[in-house]
């Protein structure tokens, strides 16, 4: 009863904290380590079960070697694990009389010699049985399974974790009646790692928030001394104030520039690692692309910023009507969410619907969790606005998603066009699609020593 009241007190604070959209009350490292073994174990019970109904897999093998892991055994694994040891085989297995119940269970056992954490029990006595194959053999024979899911996948590398050695191995231990019971658990490995739990829906607003301050101190003069900050220079402050609240990053940020000149901005411009620093100026339309990881989930936001010019108090009208025009197509992409609707579906007729009111669209939303690219239906490419084999899979409920977009926008006052590039966090839950934590709706402003003379 102590560890589910400490779960619960550690889902308030953290839920609450959302709203003060800012980067206070940080759980502990030792804090955050019990309350993502609580996550994980309500994973176990409440989600692991229905996926593997779902999926018509009764049992699941995750099979990992230390230092060479499959993306979904570190999903498994309690949090002070930071990796597999040796070989490290969780089996998961449904018995056939738990899935007619409200509350199946599903048996959870690690065929290691040490318990993987506190759900997966140590099922391999080395000195009883030497051989772990030989052991791994014995528990998949004594249950009889109809089918066993292996993480392998030609369209996934999420679902495609295990290694060549050692699925040869596997067949070459199991008995010939049992090969070909062996079917891709890729329905099963992606379900898993897409599906958000409750207390996960929870939390995730606070973790976007805090995504979104760091953003948004990061663009503004606390950071920006326009003539003579640079964008690198505000690309290692954050990835600095990150390190400072001891949380992660999963790709190194991007901030790049906008202004009237001869230089066309696009997706390889604006992501380029290797161009030269700028210095920001007055005048500068600025772009960050920034993500964080905290409690094993992942944010992904791209947002603006105008520095001020000369006597302005504002953005340029026409570059706040690009925004608007962004968010525009914000709303056109989520209104088309519904369960069961394909990735490549979803992009046609968004795509479609956008061009119809007249915008210049371009879509490449992705699925968001326990990987900042995460498992689930691609809703288009940068590159390829046609539709992807990653695509065809379809939108399920109790998800979450990145909704990357941008739209291009001619700029009469610069003449050129430019690109407003957005991404947002989101969550899919009954059958509705909300923001995790807001929206850019306004830019950034950043102001400048700029005299204004009368």
């Amino acid at each position: 009863m102590r560890r589910v009241l400490f779960f619960l007190i550690m889902i308030a604070q953290v839920y609450v904290v959302a709203k003060a959209n800012d980067t206070t009350n940080i759980l502990s490292l030792k804090e955050r380590s019990e309350f993502i073994d609580k996550l994980l174990a309500e994973r176990i019970d409440k989600v692991l079960p229905q996926l593997m109904i779902r999926s018509d897999i009764d049992m699941w093998l995750v099979i990992s070697r230390e230092y060479n892991e499959d993306p979904v055994i570190k999903t498994l694994l309690p949090a002070n694990w930071m990796s597999a040891r040796r070989r490290t085989i969780l089996l998961m297995y449904l018995p056939a009389e738990e899935k007619g119940k409200q509350n199946p269970k599903v048996e959870t056992l690690a065929v290691a010699r040490y318990a993987v954490g506190e759900k997966f029990k140590s099922a391999w006595n080395k000195e009883q049985q030497p051989d772990q194959w030989a052991r791994l053999v014995e528990l998949i024979t004594e249950r009889k399974p109809n089918k066993i899911g292996v993480n392998f996948s030609r369209v996934y590398g999420l679902a495609d974790g295990i290694n060549a050695t050692d699925l040869e191995l596997l067949k070459e231990s199991l008995p010939k009646d049992f090969h070909s019971k062996i079917v891709s658990a890729e329905s099963l490995a992606i379900g898993w790692l897409e599906t958000r739990s409750e207390s996960e829906l929870k939390i995730y607003p606070k973790i976007v928030g805090i995504a979104q301050s760091i953003i948004k101190e990061a663009f503004s003069n606390n950071v920006i001394t326009p003539g003579q900050t640079t964008t690198e220079d505000v690309v290692w402050w954050m990835r600095e104030k990150v390190a400072e609240l001891k949380m992660d990053i999963w790709f190194h940020p991007t901030v790049s520039i906008q202004r009237k000149d001869s230089q066309e901005f696009d997706h390889i411009s604006a992501f380029s690692k290797d161009k030269a620093e700028t210095v920001i100026m007055p005048g500068d339309l600025l772009h960050t692309d920034f993500g964080i990881t905290y409690l094993r989930l992942n944010t992904d936001t791209q947002q603006h910023a105008y520095v001020l010019d000369k006597c302005e108090k504002d953005a340029p009208e026409e570059l706040k009507q690009a925004l608007a025009e962004g968010n525009r197509l914000q709303d056109i992409l989520m209104n088309n969410f519904v369960v069961g609707r394909t990735g490549n579906q979803l992009l046609k007729m968004s795509r479609k619907e956008a061009l119809e009111e007249g915008l210049n669209p371009s879509i490449y939303s992705h699925p968001l969790g326990f990987h900042g690219h995460g498992a689930g239906p691609s809703i288009g490419m940068w590159d390829n606005q046609n539709g992807v084999t990653t695509g065809d899979y379809p939108l399920f409920d109790s998800t979450a998603y990145s909704i990357e977009l941008n739209i291009e926008k001619p700029i009469e006052r610069w003449g050129k066009s430019i690109r407003i590039m957005l991404e947002e966090d989101a969550s899919f839950k009954a059958g509705k699609i909300n923001f995790l934590h807001g929206r850019q709706k306004q830019f950034h402003l950043i102001t400048s020593d700029s005299n204004c003379e009368p």
